[in-house]
């Protein structure tokens, strides 16, 4: 069955969007590639909220200002009502924040108003067989924020170590056994023996393995 002459194989798009000059160019742009057909407007949150519902789009750009609700806020009531949607922000703004509030609230994907057609094209046909799409150097962002949240994560958990035990956890990092550590820090064996099992202790891993891979990711290998 058809729904506003729309073939079920086609990828259904709701553009949510306040300006209509964008509106209109995103309109312009997807009548252009055969696969794909609008199957409705919204020019503010709540109506694209009411849009999803009515027009079962299976994809939905979404810009993150709008008046009356925005896009984020819009985002996060139709992913919990129709996880089936996948919901793609658009807009000017490529800031930290507004990133991942778009990915806490559910939006498979994150492009900016500036990018090319085909990349356009390309991250609806991303979000609609399920991939999460972010334009480049949000990509990069994304990964550089995580990366140095991890390490700062890990860190805060070598807080309890002495200062002699996160010596020897590096050296552990570094692939070095009891015996070399004692000569290395001129202290017996049996003594680097208890600090090491003390280390696992507190970092709760069960091997030296593990302990050289959490020095390691915290930087300390």
């Amino acid at each position: 069955m058809s729904h506003f002459g729309v073939k079920m194989d086609n990828i259904r798009v709701l553009i949510a969007d306040d300006h209509q000059l964008f509106r209109d160019g995103l309109r312009a742009l997807l009548l252009s590639a055969p696969e794909m057909e609008v199957v409705g407007e919204a020019s503010s949150g709540a109506e694209a909220i009411r849009l999803a519902t009515e027009t079962e789009p299976h994809v939905i750009l979404m810009d993150i200002q709008m008046p009356d609700g925005d896009g984020i806020e819009a985002a996060r009531q139709i992913v919990a009502a129709n996880p089936q949607i996948g919901v793609l922000m658009v807009t000017m703004f490529e800031d930290d924040q507004s990133v991942f509030a778009a990915m806490r609230a559910g939006a498979r994907g994150y492009v900016l108003k500036g990018a090319r057609h085909d990349e356009m094209l390309r991250a609806i046909q991303a979000v609609h067989s399920g991939e999460a799409i972010f334009s480049p150097g949000i990509a990069d962002r994304m990964m550089n924020f995580f990366s140095a949240s991890r390490t700062v994560i890990l860190q805060e958990t070598f807080s309890d170590l002495t200062e002699r035990e996160r010596e020897i956890l590096v050296l552990i990092g570094q692939g070095k056994i009891n015996a070399a550590i004692a000569d290395e820090l001129t202290i017996s064996v049996k003594t680097v023996r208890n600090h090491v099992s003390n280390i696992f202790n507190k970092l709760q891993v069960a091997d030296r393995a593990q302990a050289a891979l959490r020095a390691r990711d915290a930087g300390l290998g």
